[in-house]
């Protein structure tokens, strides 16, 4: 009963694909997200250009911006779990205990504008405190984060729950607003 009710769901179109984060082997990230759109499977993993210098030359270098992680996109989780967790230097798709559990949409988007907008980008760590705020102005327009002081500078904190990592990246104060729940702001 519950599967058949399943399959009409997803001829219906009422299932949707949804974000996973996937916990790889340390410097595997390009090599496995390589494998993973070789399987026709939709990944993000977001990268910063960080400049290194070699004895004779600098140059900029792509590296992921949560080192060990990246994120897939599909429906079906039955069919499509085994193949990216078979795939090598994947270690897990995360969630809590048992379950697997996907990355909100919301979350994936604000870091897609985060690595779009080319602003000079760091992991963070992950705050559970602080308050909320969204972007008003600017490229930025729209990301909702946690504001933080770091060394007499405003720092946007956008945070990926599931994996307990954070991005952050230098806003001005005047350039966001606090983000209302009902009555209170936070």
């Amino acid at each position: 009963m519950i599967k058949s009710v399943l399959r009409t769901a997803f001829r219906c179109g009422r299932m949707k694909s949804n974000w996973y984060a996937v916990h790889v082997r340390s410097r595997h990230e390009f090599k496995v997200c390589g494998t993973l759109q070789a399987m026709q499977i939709e990944t993000f993993l977001p990268c910063v250009e960080k400049l290194r210098q070699w004895k004779d030359r600098k140059k900029n270098i792509a590296f992921p911006l949560f080192s060990g992680y990246l994120f897939v996109k599909f429906e079906d989780l039955e069919k499509s779990y085994l193949p990216i967790v078979k795939v090598p230097g994947v270690v897990r798709i995360l969630g809590n205990g048992k379950t697997i559990v996907p990355v909100p949409d919301e979350q994936i988007q604000f870091l897609h504008s985060l690595v779009e907008s080319r602003l000079p980008l760091e992991e963070h760590p992950y705050l559970k405190e602080g308050q909320n705020v969204r972007i008003i102005q600017g490229p930025l327009r729209g990301v909702t984060g946690v504001l933080v002081r770091k060394e007499n500078a405003d720092m946007l904190v956008v945070s990926v729950d599931l994996i307990q990592k954070g991005v952050s990246v230098q806003v001005s104060a005047r350039d966001v607003e606090p983000v209302i729940y009902g009555d209170a702001a936070l």
